[in-house]
Parts: structure tokens; sequence; C-alpha cells
């Protein structure tokens, strides 16, 4: 299921973003995810995201960033879990997702 939300200028869909080249700004993965941009800038304080650049004007966020957003705020949301929680628990599952893409190619799938 795609669900389309339109602002004043652009339309984002909701899904998964397969490809790495595209690039949110802070206020882009804002729109994007309907996080704030206070959460967002907290999140990277607490090491959830590394984004490009210096500065919160100058961040790039990569495609993957907005998956990984929406999966945080499903962590606080249903958990209660507060934001070193849920960096604890996004380490925790991208360690799932590499041991179980080591375990499928050592299965030779």
């Amino acid at each position: 299921m795609i669900i389309v939300k339109e602002t004043s200028t652009t339309t984002y869909l909701q899904g998964h973003i397969v490809d790495e080249s595209i690039e949110f700004t802070l206020v882009e993965l804002s729109q994007a995810s309907g996080a704030s941009e206070e959460e967002l800038t907290l999140w990277v304080s607490e090491g959830m995201f590394e984004p490009k650049g210096e500065r919160p004007q100058e961040w790039r966020f990569s495609g993957a960033a907005l998956k990984r957003v929406r999966t945080a705020q499903r962590l606080a949301r249903d958990f209660e879990i507060n934001p070193p929680g849920v960096a604890l628990a996004l380490d925790l599952l991208d360690e799932i997702d590499s041991l179980r893409s080591r375990a499928k190619r050592l299965r030779g799938g």
C-alpha cells in the first residue's frame, strides 16, 4: 500500500526507499516522515542518524534514513522508549539484519 502525502510544493510517497542515491534535507525528511525537525535533530545528537554535513542547514540524509525514522517513531511510540533506548534498539535491529544476511550467504542463499 502506498500513501501519498502532499505539501504545497512537493508530493511524498510512503513506501520503502531502495535508491541510496536519494537524499533528504532536514526539512524534507521532516515532511516525508512526519517527525519534527527538533525530534530529528535530537535523534542525530543521540547517534541514530549520521547525516552528511556539519550543521542542520547542511545535513543530507540518505534514502534509508526515511525507513529508519519511521522505525524510530514506532519504537518511541509503541514501546515508550526514550531517545537513547531507541538508538540502542536501532543498532540492535541493524545487527540482526547484518547477521541474517551473513547467515544467508553462508547457507549459499
